[in-house]
C-alpha cells in the first residue's frame, strides 16, 4: 500500500486526487493533507481519509483547526509548516496540487526528503525548472506529471529520451474565448473567461487558459521536465481536448494519447506508474466521435502565449518574472481592478523592464519572483 500525502486537498486537483484514492482504499493510504485555508473541507476530507498529518497555510484558520481536531491528528501551519510535513518518513510520493508559485519552497523540501512527486502544480517548474530537475537527479526522485498534456507526453514517449524527439505538439483546447471576436476582449467578463468549454479547473488556471498563458507554462514545463529545446515545442490548438498531446520521433512515427476529459485519468497514473490500474471511467467512443480539429494558435488575439515563449527562448530568470507578474495580474483581474486585456500589458512591461540573470540560483529566483510582483502591482496602481 502506497503512502500519499495531498498538498492541496481542497482544489479541483486536490479533490480529484482524493476521488481517485477512495475508490482504491486496497492500492492507497492518505497519510497527509493541506489546504490554504478552506478547513471546512478539510475536516470533511480528515473525517472520511483520517490522515496523520494536516497543514493549513492560512494559520489563523490552523489555529482554529487546531481548537476542534483530535489529538490523533498533527497540525502544522504556515510555509514553514508545509515543509517540515513533506518530510515526514511514512510519506512515500507527494501529490502537489498547491497552485502557483506557493509551490516552489515546498517542492524543494520534498525533493531533498527523498519523496517521489506527482507533480501537477507548473509553476514551480516555470520559475526554477533546471534547479528542480537538477534537485531530482541528485536525490534520486522521480517526477511525474499530472497536467493532461505532461502526462499525454510522457506516455507517448514510453521510456526514449529527448534524443528520439523530432518535435513535441502540446495541444489546447483554445479556451473559454477561442471563438470570441479580439475586439471583444476589452469588455469580457470574469463569468465569461471561468467558462471553460472543456474543463472543471480553479480560477487561476481558468484566466490561465482563457490567455493562453496555460499553454504558455506547460511549454516551460514540457521543456524542463522532458529536456527538450524550446523550437521543438509545438502549440496545437484542439477544440475537443481528447488528444492530450503528441510526439513526432525521429523516423517520422507519431504517437499520441488520447482520453475522455477528465483529469482522474493522469492523476490515477501518476500515483499508480508504473502499474495501469483498472478505472470505471469511460472510453472515448470513436463510432460517435466524428471529426478532429486543429488550428494554428493566434498570438496576436492572444499575446501572453508569445509573451511565454519569449521567456522560453530568454529563460534564466525570465520566466519566473513572466510568471510572477502574471499570478498578480490574474489576482487583480478576479478582484475586479483590471480588465483582461490588461493582463498581457503589464506582463510584458514587467518583462521589458526586467535585468535577467542568466543561470539563477533558486534565490535569485525567489527574489526575481518577488520583485516582478512588486512591479505589476506598482504599475497596475
Amino acid at each position: 500500500m502506497k503512502k500519499i500525502a495531498v498538498l492541496g486537498s481542497s482544489g479541483s486537483i486536490g479533490q480529484s486526487t482524493l476521488a481517485v484514492l477512495r475508490s482504491k482504499p486496497a492500492q492507497f493510504k492518505v497519510v497527509a493533507l493541506s489546504v490554504d485555508s478552506d478547513i471546512v473541507k478539510l475536516k470533511q476530507q480528515i473525517a472520511e481519509f483520517r490522515p496523520r498529518l494536516v497543514c493549513v497555510r492560512d494559520k489563523e484558520a490552523a489555529w482554529k483547526l487546531k481548537n476542534v481536531i483530535g489529538p490523533l491528528v498533527k497540525v502544522f501551519c504556515g510555509e514553514d509548516g508545509l515543509n517540515e510535513l513533506v518530510k515526514d518518513r511514512e510519506i512515500q510520493q507527494i501529490m502537489f496540487a498547491i497552485s502557483g508559485s506557493a509551490a516552489l519552497r515546498p517542492l524543494i523540501s520534498a525533493i531533498k526528503a527523498g519523496k517521489d512527486i506527482a507533480l501537477a502544480n507548473k509553476e514551480a517548474l516555470v520559475m526554477a525548472g533546471p534547479v528542480v530537475m537538477r534537485l531530482a537527479k541528485k536525490y534520486k526522485v522521480n517526477i511525474l506529471p499530472v497536467d493532461s498534456e505532461q502526462s499525454a507526453i510522457w506516455q507517448s514517449l514510453g521510456g526514449l529520451d529527448s534524443a528520439s524527439v523530432r518535435q513535441v505538439y502540446l495541444t489546447a483546447s483554445g479556451g473559454p474565448l477561442r471563438k470570441l471576436a479580439a475586439a471583444k476582449f476589452k469588455n469580457v467578463t470574469i463569468e465569461q473567461v471561468l467558462r471553460h468549454p472543456r474543463w472543471k479547473m480553479g480560477k487561476k488556471i481558468t484566466v490561465d487558459s482563457a490567455t493562453l498563458m496555460n499553454k504558455g507554462l506547460e511549454l516551460l514545463e514540457t521543456m524542463f521536465l522532458f529536456d527538450l529545446a524550446a523550437e521543438k515545442i509545438k502549440i496545437l490548438i484542439h477544440p475537443e481536448a481528447l488528444i492530450h498531446s503528441m510526439v513526432e520521433f525521429n523516423d517520422g512515427v507519431t504517437m499520441a494519447q488520447l482520453s475522455v476529459t477528465d483529469m482522474r485519468i493522469p492523476i490515477q497514473y501518476a500515483l499508480s506508474y508504473p502499474q495501469r490500474l483498472p478505472s470505471k471511467l469511460a472510453g472515448i467512443d470513436f463510432y460517435r466521435l466524428g471529426k478532429l480539429h486543429f488550428e494554428k494558435p493566434d498570438l496576436g488575439k492572444f499575446p501572453c502565449l508569445g509573451l511565454a515563449i519569449r521567456a522560453a527562448q530568454d529563460l534564466g530568470t525570465m520566466p519566473a518574472v513572466m510568471n510572477g507578474a502574471n499570478e498578480e495580474c490574474v489576482n487583480y483581474f478576479l478582484n475586479k481592478r483590471i480588465d483582461f486585456l490588461t493582463i498581457p500589458k503589464i506582463v510584458e512591461k514587467v518583462m521589458r523592464t526586467h535585468a535577467k540573470i542568466s543561470n539563477p540560483i533558486l534565490s535569485e529566483v525567489i527574489s526575481a519572483d518577488k520583485w516582478a510582483r512588486e512591479e505589476a502591482r506598482r504599475r497596475i496602481c
